[in-house]
């Protein structure tokens, strides 16, 4: 191949003599990642290499680090020419070798990392450690200076890069994304970037497309497209592409060089433009189409077949290096080709010719300071007692909580306008989940054509609305991993499309919290509504609840579910999710009109708690109950409240106790969650002898997960979601899973030892009671009227004894 230059690129590209600075480098970068892969011992190749000085487990991914160390390098001789702030994010993360050679030619690893110096130990300690028991893992992960992105799943890259870029008007975030990622779901929607990046508030995407032209074992699509549809293909996105494509290196240096300052000066000129007010709504960002061999510089052939330029440069091009002897020669001889005399001292120090050839300080990629979580913008939050709702007496009044909840979130973006660190995003969704206050304030960002009718579309707008829960998930992660705050609203059932991309930022944030060198970035928050037990208009497809029993199987020093049970809980809730760090935060709430329990003091006492007993709607008095009716989410504790009425109606004498929870996770063993009580405070609530009927708002098995060391364990019955879905009344959904008031009641009847004799009489009111409402929706299809409008009845004083 041949470099290919795009004539519309300005004239006086720089001579291959001027890029011998940049070569080295480029050299050095590469010797580094293969030491890492191969090397325990011997960095510098002071003897000739021997079978000890091999690892004999050679774990890493050879084939996508030339072009990350060649992309990385011309970043920095930009960065050095225009003094500018840019963000690397690594797409291929497998390629991390590169990165961790990059931030120690830089000085960065070193510093980080003090153990790992610039000298002949540290070179030792660099590879030594890569891939090793006790060391650092294959892929860019958090020990790596300037990583904000493992890209151990591939699909995500441009989207955190696009999150990233955000609010961050002064920032290039230069984004590698690999031939094999692109052809990710994620990653193909995630070209969509231009419609919502605002020239004057945001930063400045520099997407790097390297078609290598190979995955594990099958050619690229990309790649394998004709060049002309490619290019096509990126302008119908919105970006203006710039193809660079060859195997010799000086030539391509000298086309790299040339696209990259093209890419940054039209950056500039957007920008001007904008400022002026003569740029386009929407202007065509540049971005880089680079074809490179696969494995570029390695070994040609191996055993006669073809390694470079091939699939099988993917990750170790050498293998059993130590098992033969013509492999060792071959690695040996390798190294050398990189003329590493000329690249190291004596002591191991990187060479004059390239110590200093790197930006300085916190120019330099793997320093930025912003993908350390160092330039956080705190945030103002508004009064949660303001914006509570009046409750009177508990259970007697309806409200909408997420439409409660929307005016808080509405003026927590008003106090935060100027510092502009907050922002929301939503599937589309923020309107059907009565979260449109917020529009007061601000609209949703849209930076492609506004026609007349559209709904509050602005350039500039807060709320980042697109049909897709992975950009959704991406920009805000970008956005989080960079300092900044924001809350991800989505209907319950689909947040599972982002199952694994909540368990990728989980690890990421438990890496991150063990590495002193990182500040504790805001936490992930969602907003689980429209739920399942609400979606009774949708049907089955829309109702799945297990999204938390995913998050709760992460760590549980990052993992936290709330289930608030009315408007001024969720208040409560999510204000304090907002404040929290270094968090994934679930919050399940429903967005329909549904009763109200608790009073602003009371929520906020309740949920400071995470749990407690509801005294107003017990009959214990506080002495031992005969049952306990313990209830989380919504619509189990209206079920619940309702199930202790109808008890208290059937058999006036039993004891009955109501707990409530909102923090999930305090039912846990304290040994196993920072949240979770003791098993004092869990008796003193639960008993550890007294039959629990457990109300809960998703599937079953979790609870009893999290409580099978429990003292009483045993005496749990939980009822919760059975996947008996479909489109039916909201009351069907509750009996249709055994969750309504009447199967409540039944099981708390039948766990009352004293009660046998009459159990006959008690199950079959109870299941007339369930047929009527059956036969009542059939025929008209709502809920009967004294079951839809239900409300609380206050329990008289008891004058009962103990």
């Amino acid at each position: 191949m041949t470099a290919v230059v795009p004539d519309f690129l300005p004239e006086g590209i720089d001579s291959p003599d001027d890029f011998s600075q940049l070569d080295a480098w480029w050299r050095a970068a590469n010797y580094l990642a293969v030491g890492q892969i191969y090397l325990l011992d011997n960095p510098l190749l002071l003897q000739p290499l021997r079978a000890e000085h091999v690892k004999s487990r050679l774990i890493g991914h050879w084939g996508s680090v030339p072009g990350v160390t060649l992309t990385y390098a011309h970043l920095n001789r930009v960065i050095m020419r225009e003094q500018i702030s840019m963000l690397f994010v690594l797409g291929p993360g497998h390629a991390a070798a590169a990165l961790n050679a990059a931030s120690w030619l830089e000085g960065t690893y070193s510093e980080r990392w003090p153990d790992v110096g610039r000298d002949t130990a540290g070179l030792r300690a660099l590879f030594r450690q890569f891939s090793f028991p006790g060391g650092v893992p294959s892929h860019a992960s958090a020990h790596v200076p300037g990583s904000i992105h493992e890209g151990g799943e591939l699909g995500y890259s441009l989207a955190h890069a696009t999150g990233a870029a955000l609010d961050n008007p002064e920032l290039i975030v230069a984004c590698m994304v690999g031939d094999g990622e692109a052809e990710t779901g994620p990653l193909a929607t995630s070209w969509q970037a231009p419609r919502f990046l605002d020239p004057s508030s945001d930063g400045a995407v520099l997407p790097i497309l390297h078609l290598n032209g190979y995955k594990i074992a099958n050619p690229t699509v990309l790649s394998r497209i004709p060049s002309g549809d490619l290019l096509a293909l990126m302008n119908g996105y919105g970006w203006e592409p710039i193809e660079v494509s060859g195997s010799d290196p000086a030539q391509v240096h000298s086309a790299y060089a040339a696209a990259l300052d093209f890419a940054v000066d039209r950056i500039r000129e957007i920008r001007q433009e904008d400022a002026a007010g003569r740029g386009p709504r929407n202007p065509r960002w540049p971005m880089i189409v680079l074809r490179t061999p696969k494995g570029w510089t390695g070994p040609d052939k191996v055993d006669g077949v073809q390694i470079e330029g091939s699939w099988r440069a993917h990750q170790v091009p050498i293998t059993d290096v130590r098992g033969r002897p013509e492999h060792l020669h071959m690695l040996d001889e390798w190294m050398r080709t990189y003329r590493l005399e000329e690249l190291f001292e004596p002591n191991g120090a990187p060479a004059a010719a390239i110590a200093d050839w790197h930006p300085g300080g916190q120019l330099r990629m793997s320093a930025n300071p912003v993908a350390h979580g160092q330039r956080q913008r705190d945030l103002r939050l508004p009064s949660v007692a303001d914006h509570c709702i009046e409750v009177t007496t508990p259970g007697s009044e309806f409200a909408e909580s997420t439409r409660t909840l929307g005016t808080y979130l509405r003026d927590a973006l008003a106090l935060n306008r100027d510092a502009k660190n907050l922002l929301y995003f939503s599937p589309d969704e923020q309107a059907s989940n009565r979260l449109d206050a917020v529009f007061d304030v601000t609209e949703r960002r849209w930076c492609a054509e506004i026609l007349p009718g559209d709904d509050h579309l602005s350039r500039s707008g807060r709320v980042l609305e697109v049909l897709s829960e992975h950009l959704c998930q991406g920009w805000l992660e970008g956005y989080l991993l960079t300092g900044r705050h924001g809350v991800f609203s989505t209907y319950e059932a689909f947040a599972h499309v982002v199952d694994s991309m909540v368990a990728q930022h989980a690890k990421w944030l438990h890496t991150a919290s063990e590495i002193p060198w990182r500040r504790t970035i805001p936490s992930l928050n969602y907003l689980l509504t429209s739920h399942v037990w609400r979606q009774d208009q949708n049907g089955s497809s829309h109702q799945d609840p297990g999204f938390i029993d995913h998050v709760l199987s992460k760590r549980p020093e990052v993992a936290r579910v709330y289930l608030p049970p009315d408007a001024n809980t969720l208040l409560y809730v999510m204000d304090q999710c907002l404040r929290s760090s270094g968090l994934v935060n679930v919050v399940v709430a429903g967005k329909q009109p549904a009763l109200q329990y608790l009073d602003g003091p009371a929520a906020r006492e309740h949920c400071e708690q995470g749990l407690g007993v509801w005294r107003w709607a017990s009959t214990d008095s506080g002495y031992a109950p005969d049952v306990v009716l313990a209830c989380a989410g919504d619509v189990p504790t209206q079920e619940t409240l309702a199930a202790a009425e109808i008890l208290r109606d059937m058999v006036p004498d039993i004891r009955i106790r109501v707990v409530n929870v909102v923090d999930l996770a305090r039912l846990f063993p304290p040994d196993v969650h920072s949240h979770g009580i003791s098993d004092d405070e869990y008796t003193d609530i639960f008993g550890d002898t007294l039959p629990v009927v457990f109300a809960f708002h998703g599937y079953p098995w979790l609870i009893h997960r999290i409580m099978y060391r429990r003292p009483g364990h045993e005496n749990f019955h939980v009822h919760g979601f059975r996947e008996n879905g479909t489109t039916t009344t909201p009351f069907d959904m509750c009996a249709l899973n055994g969750l309504d008031r009447y199967h409540l009641a039944l099981a708390a009847l039948e766990h009352i030892p004293a009660l046998a004799g009459r159990m006959g009489d008690f199950r079959q009111y109870l299941l007339e009671l369930l047929a009527q409402n059956r036969a009542h929706t059939r025929a008209t299809g709502e809920d009967l009227p004294e079951i839809a409008e239900w409300t609380v009845t206050p329990e008289p004083e008891p004058t009962r004894s103990k």
